[in-house]
């Protein structure tokens, strides 16, 4: 029996490392870490609590819909991502902030990469990108989370 638990735990974690790199949402290419995606739950669960410190809420991408967001159109076009960089220069450089898009998988998003590089150069400390790793219909808007409200 021992003679098998080595080779079999290696498999286990061989196995498991495969598994977790599967079903990461984090590609080597990314600008961002793990600790910089915030979980979509976790920002909703400060948005429908009125006593929450919220942070600041950028749309980078081709719609807004969060609740208390504020929109600034896609960031692969270049006026836009001026636009956005305007007005976080207005900001402390330890503010929080979250970004989004939503429109697509972040492996194709055009959008979340140049506003988080942005953020970077900025020398911003506290930004992060909401874990929409599908879309935001799926990991959103289906999960019944605050959206803006229309007139």
């Amino acid at each position: 029996m021992k003679k098998y638990f080595l080779p079999i735990l290696a498999v286990v974690i061989i196995g498991a490392i495969y598994a977790f790199n599967k079903f990461s949402v984090q590609d080597s290419n990314d600008p961002w870490t793990e600790k910089q995606l915030m979980n979509p739950a976790d920002l909703a669960k400060m948005l429908n609590d009125s006593s929450a410190k919220l942070p600041y809420i950028y749309s980078i991408g081709f719609g807004g819909g969060i609740k208390k967001s504020i929109e600034f159109g896609p960031a692969e076009d270049k006026a836009n991502l001026e636009k956005f960089k305007t007005e976080i220069s207005k900001l402390s450089k330890d503010a929080d902030i979250v970004i989004y898009c939503g429109c697509c998988p972040f492996k194709n998003c055009p959008n979340v990469r140049p506003a988080f590089n942005l953020l970077k150069e900025m020398k911003f400390t506290n930004y992060k990108l909401l874990n929409l790793s599908n879309n935001l219909k799926t990991d959103w808007l289906d999960k019944g989370y605050p959206i803006t409200e229309t007139k």
